[in-house]
């Protein structure tokens, strides 16, 4: 196994600043990763920042794993995207068997792909399952080496298999890339380079040692208080910290622009109260988000068990800082794009783009508003409508 990366995550986002800037209209014209990047990125680990150590990753403290994505996601939100969304397939490893898990992270450039789970079904068989269908949203397949499919089980009677909550059990089949068809069908005004295209397998066999099930937590293989963070949690942030980084590098490209610019009539931009007003507010947003987001995870990291999961408050803490900083990031880029005029019009501005990556980004089920009632909920001691 290749020697784990241990250098600071957030140094190794540093390193890779430069050609992620340089392919950034690239990626924005091919909606793909293209090389050397993408080498760049394996070389530095940073699809592995959550895989086990056991399994040659970095197994990154949540609060390290923020600064990196962050950083990333100052020059190209569609690969931070993308590494998130690997590190969060990742989180799959301590729930496989270790010899499949091994297999699989072997190869140091492998990457998991799937759709969120839907109304998929695996019939189970001798050995293993069988399943057909489509799936969507499989952020990073493009560059994955391996795809997943998140069904529940038909038994052999016709029953559905249910978990130890006497619900339907969820389970994770992972197979070869080359098993599944892609269907090119991301084409948005955000995000563009996620390629978060469709894909479909028909009549797949799936071995049991390919699967795996996140329902309960007691089936870890691999203990430590990275995997006490249920893997909802662990995306919540990954999407969190993207926003930030769009937040940030709207505010900062704001900034030079405001030294400079002088609207015809007017002074310049940076000598305007109401912008000098409004830079301040939106460090404070991004600053204060930030500040929350990490003294939240360091919190809960710090008591999180070896084996136990978080508990509930602590999950709404964790849900709590991630969706203020996502909706405090779109509130800091909506004020740029505005205040910036004609400037942030134009295709290749350094507004215009990440506008639109931020207004894809708030679409996902991660940015809505209802996280704050269902957070609210478990700060008043009621018990949440929905679980986290």
């Amino acid at each position: 196994m290749d020697q784990i990366n241990t250098t600071d995550p957030l140094s190794r986002a540093r390193d890779v600043a430069g050609p992620l800037a340089a392919a950034a209209d690239e990626i924005e014209a091919t909606r793909r990763i293209p090389e050397p990047l993408l080498s760049q990125l394996h070389d530095q680990g940073l699809f592995r920042l959550l895989l086990p150590r056991d399994l040659g990753g970095g197994e990154v403290e949540p609060g390290a794993y923020v600064l990196a994505l962050e950083e990333i996601a100052r020059h190209d939100a569609s690969v931070a995207w993308n590494i998130f969304v690997g590190n969060s397939a990742a989180l799959i490893a301590p729930y496989l068997d270790l010899e499949t898990a091994r297999e699989i992270f072997a190869d140091p450039r492998t990457v998991i792909a799937w759709g969120p789970p839907h109304k998929g079904l695996a019939h189970a068989e001798a050995g293993g399952y069988r399943v057909s269908g489509t799936w969507e949203f499989a952020s990073g397949c493009r560059q994955a080496n391996w795809m997943g499919v998140h069904c529940r089980v038909r038994e052999g009677d016709g029953s559905l298999r249910l978990n130890g909550a006497g619900q339907p059990t969820l389970r994770t089949l992972l197979f070869p890339r080359d098993q599944a068809t892609l269907h090119d069908t991301w084409n948005t005004i955000g995000l563009r380079g996620t390629a978060s295209d469709s894909y479909s397998v028909k009549d797949l066999f799936v071995a049991e040692a390919y699967s795996g099930t996140r329902d309960d937590p007691h089936l870890r293989r691999k203990s430590g208080p990275l995997y006490a963070f249920p893997q909802q949690n662990l995306y919540t942030v990954g999407v969190a910290s993207v926003a930030l980084g769009i937040g940030r590098a709207m505010l900062s490209a704001f900034m030079e622009l405001a030294a400079e610019k002088t609207p015809r009539g007017l002074a310049r931009l940076a000598d305007t109260p109401s912008v000098q007003s409004g830079i301040a507010h939106g460090e404070a947003t991004l600053g204060a988000a930030r500040a929350y987001l990490l003294a939240a995870l360091a919190e809960v990291y710090a008591g999180a068990g070896e084996t136990e999961p978080i508990d509930i408050p602590d999950r709404a803490r964790v849900r709590l800082a991630a969706t203020h900083a996502i909706h405090g990031a779109s509130d800091v880029t909506d004020w740029v794009y505005k205040a910036a005029g004609v400037s942030a019009i134009f295709p290749g501005t350094p507004f215009e783009r990440r506008f639109r990556d931020m207004h894809t980004l708030t679409q996902q089920i991660q940015a809505r508003s209802s996280h704050y009632e269902t957070a609210g909920q478990v700060l008043l001691g009621m018990p949440p409508e929905i679980y986290f």
